[in-house]
């Protein structure tokens, strides 16, 4: 007898999954904190024109979240949702800079106070540390 089975029997969710992850995605945090939250721009979010093609036509917005509701009690109920609240603390912690992810990966710009290099090498600029450059200066003149 022969296989009585289909060979895929999740019938491609695998598609549906991808679709709905980005079907779901808001506004990151940092877009929030340094845009929308700002008092002109927030006023502008919470004021918009009728707009026929948004939910509630535009007209009940969650600017801390970034998504638009259907009627004001849902947006009310969302606003004391552990969802809200939950974004909101995330919103109290500063986002990150450009500067701060690159000096976490080690990109971090110098400024010439690279004290080592400024006591082996004058010209390359930098101000001298105390403690280092004396040692690098004091191991420098016993050898010479």
């Amino acid at each position: 007898m022969g296989r009585l089975r289909r060979s895929r029997v999740h019938k491609a969710q695998r598609d549906v999954h991808r679709a709905a992850r980005t079907r779901v995605r808001t506004r990151d945090l940092d877009l929030i904190q340094h845009n929308d939250l700002q008092p002109e721009e927030r006023e502008k979010l919470e004021n918009q024109p009728i707009d026929e093609e948004k939910p509630g036509l535009g007209q009940h917005y969650c600017v801390e979240c970034a998504k638009y509701y259907e009627t004001d009690v849902a947006l009310k109920t969302h606003l004391k949702s552990k969802v809200h609240r939950r974004r909101l603390k995330n919103l109290r912690e500063p986002a990150y800079t450009i500067e701060e992810s690159e000096r976490a990966v080690g990109l971090g710009r110098d400024n010439g106070k690279d004290s080592m290099n400024a006591a082996i090498n004058p010209k390359a600029g930098g101000e001298k540390s105390g403690a280092v450059s004396q040692g690098v200066a004091k191991m420098a003149t016993e050898a010479a």
